[in-house]
């Protein structure tokens, strides 16, 4: 179960950070500048927020290190930030693929917090 968690939060934010990233899909880009503008964001942002998906969607992979649990951790924060965005200057439709990445990453990271507590001095 934990490697379909992975594979498919993987594949979801490879695509959407390779878009972010390089705009290769020209719809798709620019819908989601125009959100990134209307949320006070600039172009700059989303590259960022895209290479850290990228990174964090590589990290996933690496669910028997520490690098997985935080890689995890990483998208289920962009993804409640996502949720924050949508809910406030969209609709709680918009956001719908990010609670379901919400749910999923939080998943993993679950899996993972005996890692994280260790990384962070609580075990």
């Amino acid at each position: 179960m934990i490697i379909a968690l992975v594979a498919l939060l993987s594949a979801f934010f490879l695509f959407a950070s390779s878009i972010k990233i390089l705009g290769w899909q020209k719809f798709t880009f620019e819908t989601q500048l125009g959100m990134f503008h209307k949320y006070g964001l600039n172009r700059r942002i989303m590259f960022l927020v895209g290479l850290v998906e990228f990174l964090a969607a590589l990290g996933l992979w690496l669910q028997g290190t520490i690098v997985g649990p935080l890689s995890a951790l990483a998208i289920l924060v962009i993804s409640i930030g996502a949720i924050g965005c949508h809910l406030r200057w969209d609709t709680w439709k918009d956001a719908i693929p990010a609670f379901v990445t919400t749910a999923l990453s939080a998943l993993l990271v679950c899996h993972g917090i005996d890692r994280i507590c260790t990384l962070v001095g609580l075990i």
